[in-house]
């Protein structure tokens, strides 16, 4: 199952650069996972500082 970002992102973007596969990107109020590009690794959620991203 793919991670996602929850409201309690800071737009810091260290996600998008901790993602192997590019799955992140800038959204309209927080960034966002694309579901079908994830690769489920979690690297994502280890560079997160505000805890905002969890399997969805």
């Amino acid at each position: 199952m793919a991670y996602v970002i929850g409201d309690d992102c800071v737009s810091c973007g260290a996600c998008a650069g901790g993602c192997p596969a590019g799955a992140i990107s800038e959204g309209d109020t927080h960034y966002v996972i694309d579901p079908d590009t994830c690769i489920d690794c979690g690297a994502c959620a280890g560079t997160c500082p505000s805890g905002a991203i969890s399997e969805g």
